[in-house]
């Protein structure tokens, strides 16, 4: 029997895998043997790990949730200043173009919470939490007199930031001719030059 480092590294080893393979072949007729052909194990080996594929889709869920959500905070922590850090926080949250993986397996993996309340819930964390991030933005540049901000509900802003994200991130990986990430990515910064009063962003 591995030892339980080892299951832990296999299992995320798995996880990594059946992300690749969602995001390359979509959730519709996902397979363990398509999980294990990208893992370069056998499919009786996925299926010691996790016995229901559920589990494992639940898995790669909670795994790519997280990953995102840190370095989404990390790239807005990163720069100086509230202007800098809202630009890093715009510029994070949409899809480099249609083939990007994180956010392609992100949107397959939301397809499903409309059936799942475990997915749901995991999408509506994921929602909340980055609702938060641009919350502390907004609120942090407000209080250094960088922004002026239109509205005194400042979640309702944040809201509406996430949104946007979300509808032309999925335009973008949906390959809307309409839609590029330089056009998502001017009109979202529109919007928030707009809601703080700030013309540097």
């Amino acid at each position: 029997m591995a030892r339980p480092k080892n299951q832990e590294a296999r299992r995320g080893a798995l996880i990594d895998a059946a992300g690749r393979a969602i995001a390359d072949r979509g959730m519709a007729g996902l397979r363990i043997k398509d999980i294990a052909a990208e893992a370069g194990v056998s499919a009786g080996s996925v299926l010691y790990y996790y016995p229901e594929l559920d589990d494992l889709v639940l898995a790669v869920h909670q795994d790519a949730v997280e990953t995102y959500l840190t370095q989404r905070q990390q790239d807005a922590d990163a720069p100086e200043g509230p202007v800098a850090r809202m630009r890093a926080a715009l510029a994070s949250g949409l899809p480099e173009g249609p083939d990007d993986p994180v956010h392609r397996l992100l949107f397959e993996l939301h397809g499903v919470a409309d059936r799942s309340a475990a997915h749901a819930a995991l999408m509506a964390s994921l929602f909340a939490r980055e609702v938060a991030l641009y919350s502390t933005l907004l609120q942090v540049g407000a209080a250094a007199g960088d922004f002026v901000l239109v509205a005194a509900k400042v979640s309702d802003l944040a809201r509406n930031l996430v949104a946007m994200e979300d509808g032309y991130g999925l335009h973008i990986v949906a390959r809307n001719p309409a839609v590029d990430r330089a056009t998502a990515l001017t009109l979202l910064t529109a919007y928030a030059r707009a809601i703080t009063g700030c013309p540097e962003l």
